[in-house]
């Protein structure tokens, strides 16, 4: 079943869609959470949460439209009002769902040890980012979304999105090991 049926057969009140739709989008959601809360159990829940909202909302989507940008950016939204409600927020708290974006080191020490140190600088500078460069960070980066759709997911304007991402881009060139800025050698 592909994704308009599913979304056609979940209007109509079957299970079945929501099962195709957690299954086509449910990995891409968790990832997105995960980039912009750095907690796997947190994102967990946002993407279980807005599933739910889904079910219980179908009705009001336009199945004229791709359903997986939609839900996606429910997602971001959902998981920056999760951050926001969360007093101690830290990227330190629990990294292990970065391994699962990141490549697999091989068996070669030196090549797991430079997976390792690429992680660690990644976490470090994603960290000085606030959840609101974050979320721009992964809507234009990861979702491949333009300054419009940003701005409609985030509501904010698209000044203010063009200026999160600057000042975010900014930030990580400052921040990111040289070693890990520069382009793979041949």
């Amino acid at each position: 079943m592909n994704e308009s049926e599913a979304v056609a057969r979940l209007k109509h009140g079957d299970i079945q869609g929501l099962e195709t739709l957690v299954s086509l989008y449910q990995q891409q959601a968790l990832d997105v959470a995960y980039l912009i809360c750095a907690n796997y159990a947190l994102s967990e829940d946002v993407v279980q949460s807005a599933f739910l909202r889904v079910y219980e909302r179908i009705d009001q989507f336009d199945a004229r439209r791709p359903f997986g940008p939609w839900f996606l950016r429910t997602v971001v939204n959902d998981t920056l009002k999760a951050v926001m409600r969360r007093q101690n927020f830290s990227l330190d708290s629990d990294d292990s769902g970065i391994d699962a974006l990141l490549p697999p080191a091989d068996d070669n020490l030196y090549a797991m040890v430079e997976a390792a140190e690429t992680k660690e600088a990644i976490w470090r500078t994603l960290d000085s980012l606030s959840p609101g460069q974050r979320a721009a960070v992964v809507m234009r980066y990861y979702l491949d979304l333009s300054d419009p759709e940003i701005s409609a997911a985030l509501q904010i304007t698209q000044s203010s999105v063009r200026r999160r991402l600057h000042d975010a881009r900014k930030r990580l060139r400052v921040l990111l090991p040289s070693w890990l800025a520069r382009p793979a050698e041949d």
